[in-house]
């Protein structure tokens, strides 16, 4: 009988280890099918739109769909932000829930913000991360579309399934 509640703890701890790694601060990935040539055009469609020319933005509101090559991102609020002196885009910002999807990889966040140049994405607020049958969350997750790495960070928790990746 002594030996039965330490082989509930020795049963649990065992059970509980493999978790621990799940819940770092951050985790790199690889965001492999999302690496492309951030030199593409940029298109957007969307309900309706609107142009500020004193501060060389542009929004797009309602069902905003934005497709560069294979990446498509999808949110309800579009801010497009031009370089100056230019007609050239120079960052994007996604707010109302935002989708960025390419071949198996998606995730989902509040809000993102895209600078065409650096080829970053930057999604904040409750992000999920799906590749393949593997799921990755946290609280920002920073995409290097030029590589195809990225960076998941703030309370890091993931499932990950063997030979599924």
């Amino acid at each position: 009988m002594t030996d039965l509640p330490r082989a509930w703890i020795l049963a649990l701890t065992l059970a509980v280890a493999p978790l621990a790694p799940a819940a770092a601060q951050e985790a790199s990935i690889s965001f492999g099918l999302l690496s492309q040539d951030t030199s593409l055009p940029v298109n957007i469609k969307a309900d309706s739109f609107s142009v500020n020319n004193a501060d060389g933005s542009a929004q797009f509101s309602g069902n905003v769909l934005v497709g560069q090559g294979p990446m498509r991102l999808a949110t309800s609020e579009l801010r497009v932000e031009y370089a100056p002196d230019s007609r050239a885009i120079r960052k994007l910002i996604a707010t109302g829930g935002v989708t960025l999807a390419s071949g198996k990889d998606a995730a989902e966040s509040h809000e993102a913000d895209y600078t065409i140049d650096s080829g970053l994405v930057v999604m904040k607020g409750d992000v999920l991360l799906s590749q393949g049958p593997s799921v990755l969350s946290g609280d920002k997750l920073t995409i290097n579309l030029k590589n195809g790495s990225g960076v998941m960070s703030g309370g890091v928790s993931t499932t990950f399934v063997p030979g599924g990746n």
